[in-house]
């Protein structure tokens, strides 16, 4: 019987800048990427990427363009192909790009953020997307710097299995740091995922879920900014009942913060990286994901995060209901 489970990654790319300290992005590191990301086996079927370079100053002083209107992540996927050929196997992701916000110096643009989803081809189709608006999630404690804040936003994907036509949801996100302008953040010693201005991100995202989802499984992945333990772990496990992929296989504790780090800041070392779950879906195994620091990983050195690599399986429907794309019989 084939194998009919997913594999899915999550990974803050830090613009491909990481050689730079995420002041500029080179080719380097995107070629490491691409490398990486093709040696895991077997291949992902959904790679959602964080910290996603549209066009700018930042993008483009380090590396220059080959073509006219190069993207960050055309330049990136010119380095997918470019990996794949070399190893003699074709490339099987075709890739989206959400756009999140634009910071520019009269006509020059500074640098841009956004996020990205890379799918199978040979193994998803998709239905859905949100490329043209993305869902905007963030919160302004200070509305007169709002136009200066980075935009957070919540990409979406619906996405259907070849196999057999089944259906699942991907969201990809990013959250902003805690926000210094609120009292808790003067008054608490540990600080990432207890801002006020994260909560309200975490139930706008949480909103979002359950307007797309329905009944259908779905994948909640990204960098929080926010470790296990925290508020808004608590809430997004919690209150909404999302099901942690690495607690789920018993990779981490959830009540432990600092047990399993993802990021990593001159000396500090945080997990910040999380994958959720709901609707149906079971995790298997988050093979090849290693703590921060980890020098075993194929992905060390390669940005300020390391990756989340996990596999699902989707849960049977039941005998009574249809199989979406399966036509009944009788």
């Amino acid at each position: 019987m084939p194998d009919s489970s997913i594999r899915i990654v999550t990974y803050n790319v830090r613009y491909f800048g990481h050689m730079l300290r995420g002041l500029a992005s080179t080719v380097g590191p995107k070629r490491r990427v691409a490398f990486a990301l093709a040696g895991l086996d077997p291949l992902p079927d959904v790679v959602c990427l964080q910290e996603v370079e549209t066009t700018s100053l930042r993008s483009t002083i380090a590396h220059r363009p080959k073509l006219a209107g190069e993207t960050q992540l055309m330049a990136f996927m010119g380095r997918m192909e470019e990996t794949f050929t070399a190893q003699g196997r074709d490339m099987p992701y075709e890739a989206f790009y959400f756009r999140a916000h634009h910071y520019k110096l009269g006509e020059v643009s500074l640098y841009t953020t956004g996020l990205a989803v890379l799918v199978n081809k040979r193994t998803l189709q998709v239905d859905k997307h949100n490329v043209d608006a993305p869902m905007s999630i963030t919160h302004h404690h200070v509305q007169r710097l709002k136009d200066r804040k980075q935009s957070r936003i919540c990409a979406h994907m619906r996405l259907l299995r070849r196999d057999d036509g089944r259906p699942f949801h991907v969201f990809n996100t990013h959250l902003s740091l805690p926000t210094p302008f609120a009292r808790e953040f003067w008054s608490t010693k540990d600080k990432m995922g207890c801002g006020v201005n994260q909560l309200h991100e975490a139930r706008k995202l949480a909103e979002f879920v359950g307007s797309l989802r329905a009944d259908e499984p779905f994948i909640v992945c990204g960098d929080f900014n926010s470790p296990p333990s925290s508020p808004v772990f608590r809430y997004l496990t919690g209150d909404v009942s999302f099901t942690c992929a690495q607690a789920a296989v018993g990779q981490i504790d959830p009540s432990v913060s600092r047990g399993f780090p993802t990021a990593g800041f001159m000396h500090m070392r945080m997990h910040l990286d999380h994958m959720f779950s709901g609707g149906g879906v079971r995790w298997l195994d988050t093979e090849e994901t290693h703590p921060f620091g980890d020098l075993k990983s194929r992905f060390h050195g390669l940005s300020d995060h390391m990756p989340i690599v996990a596999r699902f399986a989707l849960e049977a429907l039941p005998a009574t209901l249809p199989v979406p794309g399966v036509p009944s019989v009788g």
